[in-house]
């Protein structure tokens, strides 16, 4: 089918651009939009009506083979569910098109991914991971395609009218460390990328120790594709060893490169007093684990936020059994991996939302107009129930579009990943009080 360029592509990206503006983004609105592509004859994206056994097309995409941080597992595993998915007879009788790209820890490479979905009238990006919302944000909006859990890496996320997290992101996680180090740390010292996306973690970090009544960290920046880190890791010390009577804290968040300063940590911390280590999942889990020495190593008795429960809980038997059945044998899938769990959860979400448009179009305007109308979905106990609004809890401080600020506590105990606690923890109130100005 063709047809004239659609009004819809030319008015809404005014409205999302407009970041300050978009509390004003109603249901009505996009409702509207709907309307106007329905009126040109064309709705870019759209596959389906009664009766109609056409591909779904969806878009994943992460970093791989790249000197910073990489999610090879995620696209990987988008296509192991397509695999699964359609020997399960698809989604409402039709087959689910994986498309997949690598985004390259790059700005532009980032660009050219949304480009691409447009291009190839994805329905949806779902389950993905970029430091680069700048750069693929505006592409997804100006085309009206939804962002289904991201891996939350970045402000956007949880801002964009167009971005349905399924967890909280980098700021629950710190946030919800913070609280925990609070009770147990003397001097916190935080170790994070030099970037922009880097900028944002130490606020949210202390949101969580001044919580606690605990005075704020120490930030230590560093370059997230650093070879070696024996600077960082003695000043990280020194500023973590400034009070002898209390027994200092470092957190290293540093993604992928956490193993390579915790290599450089390891030597340099024999000419210091003894400290704890913390950080946030995805930048350890358990193959971190084990190549830094296991029980032996550096992580032993540290603190770990995560979004999920722990990978042992029966909550992931679903997303396991995928794995066994379409990815097994597959090294760049890891069930204990965060961006797979991610992934898994957010086409659990996807797929919610195609089987509540029934055998109707499935476009991206009709997945955002069934996101936006109030449907709760359901992850089998991986998170709470989801449900988006334009204007959620914690939009005063900057996150509109966060609906799950749940995090887990984990302890590295024997060298294991293990819980250290029952259920999820809601770290919102913490989070009101971050100060992100």
């Amino acid at each position: 089918m063709t047809g004239r360029r659609c009004i819809r592509s030319t008015f809404l990206p005014r409205l999302l651009t407009r970041r300050a503006r978009a509390g004003a983004l109603t249901t009505g609105a996009l409702a509207a939009c709907v309307s106007l592509a329905a009126g040109c004859g064309v709705v870019p994206g759209a596959t389906g009506g009664s009766g109609d056994d056409s591909p779904i097309t969806v878009m994943t995409w992460a970093p791989e083979d790249t000197d910073a941080t990489n999610k090879p597992g995620m696209p990987a595993f988008a296509e192991a569910y397509a695999r699964w998915v359609n020997s399960q007879g698809g989604l409402n009788g039709r087959p689910l098109n994986v498309l997949t790209c690598n985004d390259r820890n790059d700005t532009v490479a980032a660009a050219r991914c949304a480009r691409r979905a447009v291009q190839e009238k994805a329905v949806a990006v779902v389950g993905s991971y970029s430091q680069y919302a700048d750069s693929f944000m505006p592409a997804l909006e100006g085309a009206g395609i939804p962002y289904i859990g991201g891996y939350g890496v970045t402000n956007n996320e949880f801002t964009s009218p167009l971005s349905y997290p399924v967890n909280g992101g980098q700021p629950a996680l710190l946030a919800g460390l913070g609280r925990t180090l609070a009770d147990t740390c003397g001097p916190v010292t935080l170790v994070r990328p030099d970037t922009i996306a880097g900028d944002q973690l130490p606020p949210l970090l202390d949101s969580g120790l001044e919580a606690g009544g605990h005075t704020p960290s120490g930030d230590q920046r560093a370059a997230d594709d650093a070879t070696s880190y024996d600077g960082q890791a003695r000043q990280a010390l020194l500023r973590a060893t400034t009070d002898a009577a209390d027994r200092g804290c470092v957190v290293p968040a540093l993604g992928d490169r956490t193993g390579t300063f915790m290599d450089s940590f390891r030597r340099a911390r024999e000419d210091f007093p003894e400290v704890r280590t913390a950080t946030v999942l995805g930048s350890v889990d358990q193959t971190v684990l084990d190549a830094s020495g296991g029980s032996s190593g550096p992580y032993e008795g540290a603190y770990v936020t995560g979004w999920y429960p722990a990978v042992n809980d029966p909550s992931w038997d679903p997303m396991k059994k995928v794995i066994k059945e379409e990815a097994f044998g597959d090294n760049r899938v890891d069930a204990a991996d965060a961006g797979v769990q991610t992934t898994w959860i957010a086409y659990t979400v996807f797929r919610q939302v195609v089987e509540s448009l029934g055998d109707g179009e499935v476009s991206a305007d009709t997945v955002t107009g069934a996101l936006n109308s109030g449907l709760k979905v359901t992850t089998g106990g991986l998170t709470p129930t989801l449900r988006w609004n334009f204007q959620d809890e914690l939009a005063a401080v900057g996150f509109p579009r966060l609906v799950n600020a749940n995090v887990t506590l984990q302890k590295v105990k024997d060298g294991r990943l293990v819980a250290a606690g029952d259920g999820f923890t809601d770290v919102t109130k913490t989070l009101r009080g971050a100060d992100l100005g």
